[in-house]
């Protein structure tokens, strides 16, 4: 979701890219040899599959794909979403660069959390891969909307109607995003599953 310029305020804008700072430091840390071109090629899909946006009052609807990449990546993900985010923003003006450490920070601190809520229970006996992978990629994007409508809520007390009209509209996007992130996740497991012991945190 990306949340245009001139519509956030400056605490709000100071507050989010201190969180993206932070976090891309982090992932950047753990980005070694072996897991770069998994952060670039997540990078790239987060890029073309966020690229069609659905208007949503001063935000937009669009495939995020945080769950698969906070599943894939951990606190990697601050940096390979920053990257895709700052291309749109030079390439296509999605978004801006003003708003970019908001957006960074709604869409890569969900991912983030979510690879320690659901990577755990995905190696547990009992506990269905694909059950596991669906509501990740769902909870991500039900965060990044919650985190949205926040900032727009903290900015000004008139966003609050276009706040909840954002987490209404997003709804079918957290179903969608549970099932290519199960899909995605389950392929690899079958096909590629040295990548997904690669990705793990410690």
């Amino acid at each position: 979701m990306h949340i245009s310029e001139g519509v956030l305020s400056i605490p709000v804008l100071a507050t989010g890219a201190a969180i993206t700072a932070a976090g891309t430091i982090v992932g950047l840390k753990k980005i070694d040899s072996e897991k770069l071109i998994s952060v670039a090629l997540l990078s790239s899909v987060f890029f073309v599959a966020s690229l069609i946006h659905i208007p949503i009052g001063p935000s937009s609807a669009h495939l995020i794909l945080s769950g698969l990449m906070g599943l894939l990546l951990g606190w990697a993900a601050f940096p390979a979403i920053l990257t895709g985010l700052l291309l749109q923003a030079i390439l296509f003006q999605f978004g801006g660069l003003t708003v970019i450490g908001v957006n960074t920070a709604v869409m890569a601190l969900p991912a983030v959390a979510c690879h320690y809520m659901f990577r755990p229970l995905l190696s547990r006996p009992g506990i269905s891969m694909s059950t596991g992978a669906f509501f990740c990629g769902a909870v991500s994007i039900a965060l990044s909307t919650i985190l949205g409508a926040l900032a727009l809520s903290f900015t000004d007390e008139s966003f609050i109607g276009v706040a909840k009209l954002l987490i209404y509209g997003h709804i079918p996007i957290m179903i969608i995003e549970g099932f290519i992130c199960a899909s995605a996740y389950g392929f690899l497991h079958k096909v590629k599953p040295e990548m997904l012991l690669m990705t793990q945190e410690t």
